[in-house]
């Protein structure tokens, strides 16, 4: 029988992919063969919770057209993840999804040594990019309708930041945004906020202005990274 034979991008796709040492958590996504940068799209949660998450979560569904809009706005050599957390919850101290972040950037880091990384979280997803802010190749920091806590961290020097929050927004707070925008602005960091008139926590009202200005961000974030 013929052998199957395994190229090198194949291969660092498999790993990048894999399962292996998340207890749970997971990433898929496009991944071209070569990729030269990538986005980490973070979904929202609950303070707490241990449920299991799936793919067919609700929070975890609605990321899948900003990956979607990414995909579309960057060349065909950017990756774009989504990343799948164990459980549901932050669950204080355990700080569930940023240990399921930190594992996505070392398993990223591992199969693509220094590759530009933008992040994208939504809600509790935001939280997690806020605190991984300052992280070593995050060129861009995209933190829609976040849960602002005190661990929100500042960007490194040059590193562009977009905080959008719908003005409706009754989960999180429009309000908290804004102050995190002005602190940015006062330290020197490349910030834009977007407020969405009208828009809501779920990011349905206007979802087409939620969806193309985050893909735009994200393009242009990973055309010149820092």
């Amino acid at each position: 029988p013929r052998r199957r034979v395994t190229t090198p991008s194949a291969a660092s796709t498999r790993r990048l992919l894999s399962p292996e040492g998340g207890d749970g958590a997971e990433l898929r996504g496009h991944v071209p063969p070569h990729p030269r940068a990538l986005a980490l799209v973070v979904h929202g949660g609950a303070e707490t919770g241990t449920d299991t998450v799936t793919w067919r979560s609700l929070a975890v569904l609605r990321m899948a057209p900003f990956a979607w809009a990414i995909r579309s706005r960057t060349r065909g050599d950017v990756a774009v993840l989504r990343l799948k957390n164990r459980v549901r919850g932050w669950n204080g101290p355990a700080e569930d999804p940023l240990r399921d972040a930190r594992w996505a950037l070392g398993r990223i880091r591992q199969v693509h040594p220094g590759i530009p990384i933008a992040l994208v979280g939504h809600s509790m997803g935001g939280r997690v990019v806020l605190r991984l802010a300052d992280e070593p190749d995050v060129v861009g920091i995209t933190a829609l309708a976040p849960w602002i806590a005190r661990d929100a961290r500042e960007p490194r020097p040059g590193i562009p930041a977009l905080l959008m929050h719908g003005s409706r927004d009754r989960i999180t707070d429009p309000a908290r945004t804004a102050t995190l925008a002005r602190r940015y602005e006062d330290a020197g960091v490349d910030v834009r906020h977007d407020v969405v008139d009208g828009g809501d926590h779920a990011m349905l009202r206007h979802a087409g202005r939620w969806h193309d200005t985050v893909a735009q961000f994200v393009s242009e974030a990973l055309a010149a990274p820092g």
